[in-house]
């Protein structure tokens, strides 16, 4: 992860956290941390949040007659833990996301397990319609603990060039 520094006044700085256009290189991989353990909580919350009726997500006497035996964690909520994880290196400092695709479940995650992420970047280039971006195409990996890969996708950023974020602009 790049963190900046923007000196705001006399021994007084503030954290500035992405990359720019610029600092995204083909081939290169983060690893984000800090990792997260899931939760019976975390689980059970998003499904009914989200208002995803599959039982197989909150009823454990349900999950124990399925072929996983217990509760198994809903997809959507490890898939956007998956890409929280990836906004301080990869979108923190982007204008937009502009998709996802490929996304791919590998493998089961249940409540317990303790989650990564890595972003490769495949490809990068200027933006035709916007002459200060590029767009960013990263593929984000989902690793438990024990480094079972359990989800991954693509996923093209729109990110602005040096001088043009918004933290960029920012005066205060």
């Amino acid at each position: 992860m790049v963190v900046l520094r923007k000196q705001i006044g006399p021994q007084r700085y503030r954290e500035i956290f992405g990359r720019h256009y610029e600092d995204f290189e083909v081939g290169d991989i983060y690893e984000h941390r800090p990792g997260r353990t899931l939760t019976e909580s975390d689980n059970i919350n998003f499904t009914l949040l989200t208002m995803n009726t599959h039982p197989v997500h909150f009823d454990a006497h349900y999950a124990s007659k399925s072929e996983f035996g217990k509760p198994l964690m809903n997809s959507t909520l490890t898939f956007a833990i998956v890409t929280g994880m990836s906004v301080s290196d990869v979108s923190h400092l982007s204008i937009a996301n502009l998709g996802w695709k490929e996304i791919r479940l590998l493998a089961p995650v249940f409540a317990g397990d303790t989650i990564y992420a890595e972003s490769e970047v495949l490809d990068k280039r200027q933006s035709k319609s916007r002459p200060n971006a590029g767009i960013v195409s990263v593929k984000t990996t989902g690793k438990k603990s024990d480094g079972t890969v359990f989800l991954d996708c693509e996923r093209n950023v729109l990110v602005p060039m040096r001088g043009h974020a918004v933290e960029d602009l920012m005066d205060d």
